[in-house]
């Protein structure tokens, strides 16, 4: 699924909506990184139509213009859902994977003066040390 595609999905998961809101909807959910240009949103419309993930749900004249709503199927919930849960899951494993990364490359430690793992004793005139 391409993100265009993820994003408008994820505009109608909610209610259904016209191609300026659903444009809106996508720049908002996608902190401005997916901006669609009207000619790429109504071939992602057709195409997520085709497909059956969404629906003309209903049309409205505006301002003597018609406008077209769109809602998600359930077939559309379904992908969207199984979308979301293999993108979680990849964003999981590059998590994972960036903290075993910096596990790897972090100094090691200094050696102590007692058994592995103990802390140092600690210098005669702090906090428990010799008076």
């Amino acid at each position: 699924m391409t993100r265009a595609a993820f994003f408008v999905l994820t505009a109608l998961a909610d209610q259904p909506r016209h191609g300026y809101g659903i444009l809106r909807e996508v720049e908002e959910l996608s902190d401005g990184e997916v901006r669609l240009r009207v000619g790429t949103l109504y071939g992602v419309l057709d195409r997520l139509t085709a497909d059956g993930l969404i629906a003309l749900d209903r049309e409205e004249v505006h301002q003597g213009r018609l406008r077209r709503y769109y809602r998600l199927t359930d077939e559309g919930v379904t992908a969207l859902d199984a979308e979301a849960e293999r993108m979680a899951a990849g964003a999981g494993a590059a998590k994972r994977r960036i903290a075993e990364g910096r596990r790897a490359a972090a100094p090691a430690r200094p050696a102590t003066d007692g058994p592995a793992g103990l802390e140092p004793p600690t210098p005669p005139g702090l906090a428990g040390g010799y008076a």
